[in-house]
């Protein structure tokens, strides 16, 4: 397994060793031991599982109180999936990253809690994957305007497919601050 740092602290790329042959292919989707060995103590309450078509934009959601880190792959397709430093307080807040996850390159996405996360799908279709460290909290859920502009998110769609809830999610400078995520140093 490789991990690869992102530009903003905390979320990480993970490349899982994968084996093939002529038959296919095998690798690891999760294994506690070696993502503890780099650092990483997930404890994964909840497992999640959506599928897209091309042109979907999903996000960006968050759950205050009671976030969620999430561990995010691709098993049919192609996004461009989006983690967004929320943290009240974090040297870091308002910044976002980005990674390609596909079934094709297997990479994984790890996204502590108190970050915001969203997604467009590249592909025909994506199924795309994530354990989650909290169960889903209708009470708790929120979300930030996909095009935010004090965001700026470089979104590779232009006119994505998205829900009545993503459509009117506030601007993240309207979003009161006790609804916000806080920075723990």
């Amino acid at each position: 397994m490789k991990i690869i740092e992102t530009d903003l602290p905390g979320c990480l790329i993970v490349e899982p060793q994968v084996f093939g042959d002529a038959r296919g292919y095998f690798y690891e989707s999760f294994n506690h031991d070696k993502l503890a060995a780099v650092g990483l103590k997930p404890n994964f309450v909840q497992g999640n599982v959506s599928s897209s078509a091309r042109g979907v934009l999903r996000g960006v959601h968050y759950q205050w109180p009671n976030p969620q880190g999430k561990f995010m792959s691709v098993i049919e397709g192609e996004v461009w999936d989006v983690a967004v430093d929320i943290r009240r307080g974090s040297p870091h807040y308002g910044r976002w990253t980005a990674v390609l996850l596909s079934a094709e390159n297997k990479r994984q996405f790890w996204i502590p809690e108190g970050f915001a996360h969203g997604f467009a799908v590249l592909s025909e279709r994506a199924v795309f994957s994530y354990l989650c460290t909290a169960t889903y909290d209708p009470k708790a859920d929120a979300g930030v305007r996909w095009d935010d502009p004090d965001l700026a998110i470089d979104w590779p769609v232009s006119e994505p497919l998205l829900s009545a809830k993503d459509t009117n999610a506030p601007w993240l400078k309207d979003i009161a601050e006790d609804r916000l995520p806080v920075y723990m140093p």
